[in-house]
């Protein structure tokens, strides 16, 4: 599944409106400046959020914008198909369904895909901005630069070059 940048923008924004939910509304430099965010960008993202009621906007010298409803009740799916249409990875669902129904020799493989379909879209049903935010953080990775050189792992050879089968 693809997200766009304007997506994954608006999702970092939502976040971060949702982790200072009990604050009141934060002006969108400041959002642009804790997520690393154009500043830009970001304003038309948080106006397409108010029209479509995910966020209210505050006027005066406390103003900015905050979340219409409580970060437990805006779904992963809710956002992204605002803002970059469907969810589905591999094609319309009623597509695949069709294919299923008329190409016998590639049923499975359609199967297949209207299975991740369905599963990715559940996902980010249940998924919501309390979700995200109570998560614990992940490990962090290392630098490409400092990649592990991988175990080498000993072979037996007999004599005469072959392996041995033990």
């Amino acid at each position: 599944m693809k997200i766009s940048q304007k997506g994954l923008y608006a999702l970092q924004a939502l976040m971060m409106l949702a982790r200072r939910y009990d604050q009141g509304a934060i002006r969108i430099r400041d959002i642009a400046y804790e997520e690393n965010l154009p500043e830009k960008f970001l304003e038309l993202i948080l106006l397409e959020l108010k029209n479509a009621r995910l966020l209210e906007s505050v006027r005066g010298a406390k103003g900015g914008y905050r979340l219409r409803r409580p970060p437990s009740e805006i779904r992963l799916s809710e956002v992204i198909r605002l803002v970059d249409g469907p969810l589905a990875p591999f094609g319309d669902a009623d597509q695949l369904r069709e294919l299923i129904d008329t190409d016998s020799d590639h049923r499975a493989l359609y199967q297949v895909f209207l299975d991740v379909r369905d599963a990715a879209v559940k996902i980010l049903d249940s998924t919501t901005l309390a979700d995200l935010i109570n998560r614990p953080p992940g490990p962090k990775r290392r630098a490409k630069e400092k990649k592990e050189e991988s175990p080498v792992v000993p072979m037996l050879v007999r004599a005469g070059g072959k392996e041995g089968h033990d």
